[in-house]
């Protein structure tokens, strides 16, 4: 259960604010579905704009790296956080963007293989070589 009231579209409707993101978040992805996460977020139409605007740069906006793998990096990193509402939707993401079976199934057994390394790593407190140091 939601701790935070998901706003309606009549709702939304009622708060120009977040009407003019809703209304951006649909022509954006070429949907009429908004997510939970965003009518949640929209209990704060200031960082509702703010955080879907840091998405379209981050996320939407050509970049050196492909929308696959961007996601497929939003997966891990959810992962490691223990969101799964995260895992969950951009899955689905990667899923429509391309990602196999086979993908997903490599990319689970990397994020478990970096998960088990870097437990050891800390556990153990490896210093990091000299090498993997960036030199200014």
């Amino acid at each position: 259960m939601a701790t935070t009231r998901l706003l309606s579209d009549a709702e939304v409707e009622k708060i120009p604010a977040v009407k003019a993101v809703f209304d951006d978040i649909r022509a954006t992805r070429k949907s009429d579905f908004v997510n939970n996460f965003w009518r949640g977020l929209a209990n704060d139409p200031a960082a509702l704009k703010r955080i879907w605007e840091q998405l379209k740069v981050v996320m939407v906006a050509d970049s050196a790296i492909d929308p696959l793998t961007k996601e497929m990096i939003y997966i891990a990193v959810s992962t490691a956080n223990g969101c799964s509402y995260c895992v969950h939707s951009h899955t689905a993401a990667a899923r429509a963007k391309g990602m196999t079976d086979a993908q997903h199934g490599e990319l689970a057994s990397i994020i478990g293989l970096a998960g088990h390394t870097n437990h050891l790593v800390t556990a153990m407190q490896i210093p990091v070589d000299p090498q993997f140091e960036v030199k200014s």
